[in-house]
């Protein structure tokens, strides 16, 4: 087993088998992300505020309502043969330098990454909008939405930028991944095996975007305890549920006790709400594809491979060596009523039980440009409700046909018209050391905040009774601020007076948007320098803002990357910091200033101008 390194620390592995090599991998990433990996897995376990304090009680409580650690458990010991032993190969190299991973650890990490990452804290919100302005207002706050992840492909070239909240560490981990049966260099989450979301392997290469499909439900449970315990009401009559308590330790605090309550549609979440989603239904965490993806050197072996997918649902771009490239939706749609994908329904009614099987999802042989932006295609307008809009997808679409380059497209900062033309003779270039975007971003601002205010929506404001780990998805502000244009366009069409008059302040729009990472809970406090940020949430550059509480950027793209296929060594990466979670280490957040600027560094695959380290113990 060998590890070597580029000029950024970026760990280029090789073994003598893909089992190996799994250890290596887990081994490494111990090394270089220990604290994130602790932290990740607690955040499976539901022990983050044992680590961090009461401030993390509220994912701890969800993570064990919800059951992610035994979901993940259970994944585990459904693997197949191959499956099972190069996961738990991985665990041993984390174990050789971490404690406390366990073999399933890696699919705990994975759920608890993306638990929150489909559309069921939504189903919350338009409940409450329900429940507090009415159901006709309710479409208002299911129109295209802001912000999002970009892909395309063109002849010979992948390339795009996950948007995701913007982590210190890095969410993603480029590495390098050799061994006699494949030789892959792609993003990795810290504690999962192999090259999930995008990679290269020389012949082959793949990109995600979130497909945007509907696939979790929430189910509004009537509960009644017994002295026997919890029945719950079913479309036959009651029964009886599994019911435990489980307890939370607290770091500088008391433990505190969560009932932990499944219903025959899923983990009761949230008060009397349950979720059911296809892992927990199948007991399958999607991990049957890693393996293959590695070993993939067609577009129909990534296809194939992505046939294991589960969750959650990606929209896929594959390209090869040979000229194909073909655009794939992966994962598992449940087949149900429409309205389970609007907002929670009731348990007992037999009419929202889910079906026998899932979607069919689509697939297609494209030539030419093609372009993912989470945006409402014709071929994924059934799988959801929730998609970004179309801006992105144009745009990026309009720039290749200009002959932009990869990084020019990452860096577009042309926002679309979403609000009453006060700046007409703006270009709508959201850029940094901009006035007018500024003045623009001030007087949205103003805004959002008046129109929270407004009669029509004052009622939003009161309390949603839900978890306060779903504010960031329930404050009224925020939704406000993200559907502006929808909100505006409602109150004209109701005859009902619209409070566009506002002053706008006078700066700079990098005043305003500047990066604020969301810290590792645990991570010692280290100083970043200030970062000016261009673009804006409906940008291609998609720097998120929301109008009424704060232009400071917490959600972005977490990386960047271009696969080229004509020549793998021409490729091209960049993530938000660095490859170590180490403050004070060279590599911890060097590649900033570079990703700020929109700059990338080189994908070394010359083992000659790598730098090797001493073998590791095995």
């Amino acid at each position: 087993m060998q590890v070597f390194r580029d000029a950024w620390g970026i760990p280029h592995l090789r073994a003598g088998s893909a089992d190996e090599l799994a250890y290596l991998q887990g081994r490494i990433t111990a090394l270089d992300r220990g604290h994130q990996l602790e932290v990740d897995r607690r955040r499976a376990e539901g022990r983050v505020a044992e680590l961090a304090g009461p401030a993390e009680l509220p994912w701890d409580r969800f993570a064990r309502r919800a059951r992610l650690d035994d979901t993940a458990r259970r994944c585990f010991d459904r693997l197949d043969g191959d499956t099972r032993r190069w996961v738990t190969a991985y665990a041993d190299g984390v174990r050789s330098r971490l404690g406390g991973w366990k073999p399933w650890s890696s699919l705990g990490v994975f759920l608890a990454r993306h638990i929150l990452f489909g559309t069921f804290p939504l189903k919350m919100w338009r409940a409450h909008v329900a429940r507090t302005l009415g159901l006709s207002w309710m479409d208002t706050f299911m129109r295209d939405t802001s912000g999002g992840s970009n892909a395309w492909a063109v002849p010979g070239l992948l390339a795009g930028d996950p948007h995701r909240m913007i982590e210190l560490p890095s969410v993603y981990q480029q590495v390098r991944l050799a061994c006699p049966e494949f030789d892959v260099v792609g993003l990795a989450f810290p504690g999962v095996p192999g090259v999930q979301h995008f990679g290269h392997a020389g012949r082959v290469a793949w990109a995600v975007t979130n497909a945007m499909s509907d696939y979790q439900d929430l189910y509004i449970e009537e509960l009644h305890r017994t002295p026997d315990g919890v029945d719950v009401r079913s479309a036959d009559g009651w029964e009886a549920v599994r019911a435990h308590a489980e307890t939370i330790p607290v770091r500088g605090g008391d433990t505190e006790t969560v009932e932990v309550i499944e219903t025959p549609r899923g983990p009761v979440v949230d008060a009397s709400l349950s979720l059911r989603t296809p892992s927990r239904v199948e007991l399958d965490a999607g991990f049957a594809a890693l393996l293959p993806l590695l070993r993939a050197s067609t577009v129909d072996d990534v296809t194939a491979a992505l046939r294991h997918w589960v969750e959650p649902v990606n929209s896929v771009l594959v390209a090869d060596t040979s000229g194909r490239t073909v655009q794939l939706v992966a994962g598992r749609v449940p087949l149900r009523d429409p309205l389970c994908r609007r907002v929670p329904v009731p348990a007992w009614d037999p009419r929202y039980a889910w079906r026998s099987g899932y979607a069919d999802l689509p697939r297609a042989t494209v030539d030419g440009v093609t372009v993912t932006a989470n945006d409402r295609r014709p071929d994924t307008a059934a799988l959801g409700v929730d998609f970004a809009r179309p801006h992105r997808a144009r745009r990026i679409r309009a720039l290749i046909d200009a002959g932009a380059a990869p990084e020019e497209i990452h860096m577009d900062t042309v926002a679309p018209r979403l609000l009453p033309d006060r700046f007409a003779d703006w270009d709508r270039r959201m850029d940094a050391d901009s006035t007018t975007a500024g003045a623009y971003a001030a007087w949205r601002d103003g805004l959002a905040r008046r129109l929270l205010e407004h009669p029509a929506l004052r009622r939003l404001t009161e309390p949603s009774g839900y978890d306060q780990l779903f504010t960031p998805w329930l404050d009224p502000q925020t939704r406000v601020g993200a559907a502006l244009d929808a909100v505006l366009s409602e109150l004209s069409r109701r005859g009902l007076d619209v409070p566009l008059n506002g002053p706008g302040e006078a700066g700079r729009w990098g005043d305003r948007h500047v990066l604020a990472p969301v810290r590792a809970p645990g991570l010692p406090d280290v100083q970043l320098p200030r970062v000016e940020l261009s673009g804006d949430s409906d940008c291609v550059l998609a720097t998120h803002s929301s109008p009424g509480v704060s232009d400071a950027c917490w959600r972005g793209p977490v990386a960047r990357y271009v696969w080229d296929l004509t020549d793998r060594q021409r490729s091209r990466w960049i993530v938000p910091f660095g490859a170590s979670d180490q403050p004070g280490h060279p590599h911890f957040a060097d590649q900033l200033p570079l990703w700020a600027a929109g700059e990338l560094i080189e994908v070394v695959t010359d083992w000659a101008r790598l730098t090797e380290e001493p073998p590791p113990l095995s």
